[in-house]
């Protein structure tokens, strides 16, 4: 049976006042693209569905170029009407306007859960595991509480310039939720797999995100 696998992207693009933001293009283009050439079936959502916004976008990146011109980043299903059902992992993909919609999204917690509960792969990317810090499962505890996760350092937000100006430094609310976070090296890729759950750092961590999802369903292929 094909695999389904969901992208869901963020629907705000204000970084606080200082800029215009949105989901980062490339770590949602790269891992549709890998998804794809694995022969999955990919669907794209966001908080509040339509376009989304965008930000990183290289259109000199075929793989960018595509993702944004498919009309499924062209008009995205809204995450409220997704039935979590129907996939077996779920890509919360990053951008600085994840940490302003995703944490407190009842769907965005909603469909995280349903998927591992199904038994599925919930991955995250960069600022994409903003999306874990107030998920919890069917009996309250939080998914991340005793894993082991990578995601966006408070180094690399410091260095981007933005540290007062994000509402949490978000390594530091994933500890608080019980995780363990294991901080790469600045920029380079980093991916850390435990069990179901799969998180990476930063942008040059989404491709080999998503291998690592290709292959956690590889070995849950019926």
């Amino acid at each position: 049976m094909t695999k389904r696998v969901l992208i869901a992207l963020t629907s705000h693009d204000d970084l606080g006042g200082v800029e215009r933001t949105g989901y980062y293009v490339p770590e949602a283009a790269h891992p549709w693209e890998i998804f794809h050439k694995a022969g999955f079936d990919v669907d794209v959502a966001s908080v509040r569905g339509g376009e989304p916004p965008r930000d990183g976008y290289d259109p000199g990146d075929p793989a960018q170029a595509a993702f944004v011109a498919s009309p499924e980043q062209r008009d995205t299903a809204r995450l409220a009407d997704v039935d979590a059902s129907r996939y077996d992992a779920v890509l919360y993909a990053g951008g600085h306007g994840t940490m302003w919609d995703f944490p407190d999204d009842p769907d965005v917690q909603r469909v995280g859960r349903e998927v591992y509960e199904r038994g599925g792969v919930v991955a995250a990317v960069c600022h994409g595991p903003s999306a874990l810090v107030n998920l919890t499962l069917s009996d309250g505890s939080h998914l991340v509480a005793g894993k082991r996760v990578a995601a966006f350092t408070n180094a690399e937000e410091e260095l981007r310039g933005v540290t007062g100006v994000v509402p949490f430094l978000l390594a530091d609310a994933l500890v608080a939720r019980g995780a363990t976070h294991e901080p790469g090296d600045n920029w380079q890729p980093q991916v850390v797999v435990d069990g179901r759950l799969a998180t990476g750092q930063n942008p040059a961590s989404a491709a080999p995100l998503a291998e690592q999802v290709v292959e956690l369903l590889a070995e849950r292929r019926a």
